[in-house]
C-alpha cells in the first residue's frame, strides 16, 4: 500500500425517503439514528447487552459482553448459551405457527410453502437423522445442494444439534468441493442427484463422487432426489434423504451451545484465488443479523423478503435465513437463473408472490438494464415497498434504473456494504430516515465505527480516497479463518495497526456518507495517481450503449499502468464508427482526463463469480499477457475467458 486513492467521481443527486414510507417506517427520524449510533460507539457493551436481551432467547446469560483474550481475538456474550435454530423457529410457534416461513419456487415452476410449524417439524426430523448417523456438536457437515427448502432445513438442523455447517455453492467444481472438504475434515456430505440451472439439470451427485475420490474424511453422503437424473449410489456410504427422513421422529429438543460455538464455516476466495474458511460463531452473529434485518429492511409482519443470493454465500445465510427467520419473517427462495425461461422471470415472481422487499446485486441490475425496461413493464410490481443492493458498489446509473423502472420512484433503496467476514451489514441507507445518494453506501450501522485513512492509519480529509478500516469490534464479526490464525491476523489486523482492514478503498463526503471505491487490489496506478476502478466503471456504464464494464491496470513502462476497459453492450446495440474514441471522450467528460482509457475491448461476457462479482484478476492477467493462475472454481462461465479479449481494436 502506498499513496492515497485519487477521487474522481462526482455525484450530486440525493433522494429523501418517500413521505408515505417514512410515515410508516420503523425508524423515521435521523436524529434518533444518530443518537443510537453514538450510544453504540461510546457505550458498546451496554448497547449490545440491551440488544441481545431484547432480540434473542438465551438459555444461560453471559458473564461478560465482550472479551479479547488475545489481540484482535474478540469473543461476544461470553458464558452465555443459546440455540440458533430455536431462535429461528421454536420461539415463534405459539404466535406465528401458521405463518408462512418459506415460499419456494423451482426453476421448472414447482412450488412449496412451509409454515413455521411445518418448517420446525422438518428441521427436528432432520436433526434426528443427523444424530442417528452419529453427527455430534462440533462436527462439520458439508452441504452441496441447490437452493431448495431442504438446504435451509439441513442448515437449521445442524444448528439445532451444534454441528457446524459448511455450505458450498452447488455449482462449484469437484476440485473446489474437494479442497473445502479436505480443509475442514468434514465426515458427512449432503447433496442432491441434481439441480436445475438455466434450463439444465446439473449433475451434483456426480460432482460429489468425483470430489470424494481424494477426500478420505467423508464417511457418509446423504442424497436428496431432486432432478431425477441417473446416479450411482455407493453401498455403505451413500444414503437416500427420503428414506432417512421417513423413519425419523419429528420431535426433537434443541440443545443450547456457548455463544462463541461455531455456527458455520463459509469459504471465500481471496485476491490470489486461495479460498479461506471464514468461521462465524452463534451469539454475536445472531444478534447482528437479527438487528440489522429489522432496521435495514424496515421489517413488517406482513412483508415477504426476497434476498436473491444463494445460501452458498454469506448474503443468503444472513438475509435469506438467519436474520429473517429470527425475526419471524416470511422469505421467498428461487432455485434458478434470472433469465429462465426469459428475462421477465424475476418480475413475474414478484407479481406472483406479492414480494415486498427485493435485495439483489448490482450485477443482476445491470443485466436487467442490458435487456431493457420492456420486461419489468409487463408485470405488476406494486407490491414492492423497499429495494436493496448488495455485493459490490452500485454505479449511479444502475441505481437510477433500479429506482425509476423497478421502484417507480416510490421505493427507497438500501445500498449495503459488508463482507463475508463481517457477518452482517456494516453500512447502509436506513430507508425511513436517510436520504439516498446513488452509488453511496450511506452511513454506518449501529456499533460500526469506520474511518478512511492513509497507509499509516491517519484520517484523510473529506472527499479524499483512502483505506476503509473499522475501529471498533462488532458482534457479528468472524471468529477467524479455519485452521489459519496467523493468516487471519496478517490479512485483517496487521496492514494498519489496531484496526480491522477491510481491503476496500473508500471516501467520506461532507455529509458523512461513505462511498466504496472498490478493492484496494483493484486500484490502478497511473502516473503516480491511484485510481479507483469502480469510479471509471461507473463512468463507462453511464454511456447509453454500455451494459457492464470492468476496468483493470495494464503495465506501462512510462506511466506505471494504463487503463484497460472491458465492456458489454446493451441488448440490440451495435458499435458505430469511432465508438471507442467516443467512449473514451465520455469518460473524460464524466471524471477527467486522468481517467482516459488506454484500451477498450467490447466483449460478449465478463468473467464473474457465481455470486455475480467480476473477476478482475483474470482480466488483469489477460490485459498483461500473463498466464491465468489460481482457483477458477468460482467462475460462472468458462466461455467468458475466451470471449474476454477479442481482437476489436
Amino acid at each position: 500500500m502506498s499513496a492515497l486513492i485519487t477521487q474522481l467521481l462526482r455525484e450530486s443527486r440525493s433522494f429523501p425517503p418517500p413521505k408515505l414510507f417514512q410515515s410508516q417506517a420503523f425508524l423515521n427520524d435521523e436524529s434518533v439514528y444518530q443518537s443510537l449510533w453514538t450510544r453504540a460507539k461510546d457505550l458498546p457493551e451496554q448497547f449490545w447487552q440491551e440488544q441481545a436481551q431484547a432480540l434473542l432467547d438465551w438459555e444461560t446469560p453471559w458473564t461478560r459482553v465482550l472479551e479479547e483474550p488475545t489481540p484482535h481475538n474478540y469473543r461476544w456474550f461470553v458464558g452465555a448459551k443459546l440455540n440458533a435454530a430455536w431462535n429461528c423457529l421454536d420461539r415463534h410457534l405459539k404466535t406465528r405457527g401458521d405463518k408462512i416461513a418459506i415460499y419456494w419456487e423451482g426453476e421448472p415452476g414447482d412450488r412449496k410453502t412451509f409454515t413455521y410449524t411445518e418448517l420446525h417439524e422438518e428441521v427436528c426430523r432432520f436433526a434426528n437423522v443427523l444424530e442417528g448417523l452419529k453427527v455430534q456438536a462440533g462436527d462439520i457437515v458439508t452441504l452441496y445442494l441447490p437452493l431448495l427448502p431442504e438446504l435451509v432445513i439441513a442448515m437449521l438442523a445442524c444448528a439445532r444439534i451444534g454441528a457446524t455447517h459448511n455450505v458450498v455453492f452447488a455449482g462449484f467444481s469437484a476440485q473446489a468441493l474437494q479442497d473445502r472438504i479436505n480443509n475442514c475434515g468434514s465426515k458427512i456430505v449432503l447433496t442432491a442427484d441434481g439441480g436445475f440451472r438455466k434450463g439444465k439439470a446439473l449433475p451434483l451427485k456426480r460432482v460429489v463422487d468425483e470430489a470424494l475420490v481424494a477426500a478420505p474424511s467423508v464417511e457418509r453422503v446423504i442424497v436428496l432426489m431432486r432432478a431425477g437424473v441417473p446416479i450411482k449410489m455407493e453401498a455403505g456410504r451413500d444414503l437416500w434423504w427420503h428414506q432417512l427422513t421417513a423413519a425419523a421422529d419429528l420431535r426433537h429438543t434443541a440443545q443450547a451451545f456457548p455463544s462463541e460455538h461455531p455456527l458455520f464455516l463459509l469459504y471465500t476466495s481471496g485476491s490470489t484465488g486461495k479460498p479461506k474458511g471464514i468461521v462465524h460463531g452463534t451469539g454475536g452473529y445472531m444478534v447482528g443479523v437479527t438487528l440489522s434485518t429489522q432496521y435495514v429492511f424496515d421489517l413488517k409482519e406482513d412483508d415477504i423478503l426476497w434476498c436473491t443470493a444463494d445460501a452458498g454465500w454469506i448474503t443468503g445465510h444472513s438475509y435469506s435465513i438467519y436474520g429473517p427467520l429470527s425475526n419471524g419473517a416470511s422469505v421467498f427462495l428461487y432455485e434458478g437463473a434470472p433469465n429462465q425461461p426469459h428475462w421477465g422471470r424475476f418480475w413475474h415472481l414478484i407479481e406472483k408472490y406479492r414480494i415486498s422487499i427485493l435485495y439483489t446485486a448490482p450485477t443482476a441490475i445491470r443485466s436487467f438494464m442490458r435487456e431493457g425496461q420492456t420486461w419489468p413493464e409487463q408485470y405488476d410490481l406494486s407490491s414492492l415497498r423497499l429495494l436493496g443492493s448488495v455485493g459490490e458498489p452500485i454505479n449511479p446509473e444502475a441505481w437510477m434504473w433500479y429506482h425509476t423502472i423497478i421502484g417507480k420512484e416510490r421505493c427507497p433503496i438500501v445500498d449495503t456494504w459488508w463482507q463475508t467476514e463481517t457477518g452482517s451489514i456494516m453500512m447502509t441507507t436506513l430507508p425511513g430516515c436517510m436520504a439516498s445518494k446513488p452509488g453511496s453506501a450511506a452511513k454506518p450501522f449501529f456499533g460500526i465505527v469506520p474511518a478512511v485513512v492513509d497507509e499509516k492509519g491517519q484520517a484523510v480529509p473529506p472527499e479524499q480516497g483512502g483505506y476503509l478500516v473499522i475501529k471498533q469490534a462488532w458482534p457479528s464479526m468472524m471468529l477467524g479463518i479455519y485452521g489459519e490464525p496467523k493468516r487471519h491476523h496478517e490479512l485483517y489486523w496487521s496492514k494498519i495497526p489496531n484496526v480491522y482492514f477491510t481491503g476496500d478503498g473508500a471516501r467520506q463526503d461532507k455529509d458523512g456518507y461513505f462511498w466504496i471505491m472498490g478493492r484496494v487490489d483493484d486500484v490502478i496506478n497511473v502516473s503516480g495517481h491511484r485510481l479507483s476502478t469502480m469510479e471509471i466503471e461507473s463512468a463507462l456504464v453511464s454511456y447509453e450503449a454500455i451494459a457492464e464494464a470492468a476496468v483493470v491496470g495494464k503495465k506501462d513502462e512510462l506511466r506505471g499502468e494504463v487503463i484497460a476497459c472491458f465492456v458489454t453492450l446493451k441488448s440490440g446495440r451495435r458499435t458505430e464508427k469511432n465508438f471507442n474514441e467516443d467512449l473514451k471522450q465520455h469518460v473524460v467528460r464524466q471524471i477527467g482526463s486522468l481517467a482516459r482509457p488506454h484500451e477498450i475491448h467490447i466483449v460478449a461476457l465478463l468473467p464473474k463469480t457465481r455470486s455475480g462479482k467480476i473477476m478482475r484478476r483474470l482480466l488483469r492477467a489477460m490485459a498483461n499477457g500473463e498466464k491465468i493462475q489460481g482457483d477458477l472454481s468460482t467462475l460462472e462461465d468458462l466461455a467468458s475467458l475466451e470471449l474476454a479479449y477479442p481482437e476489436n481494436e
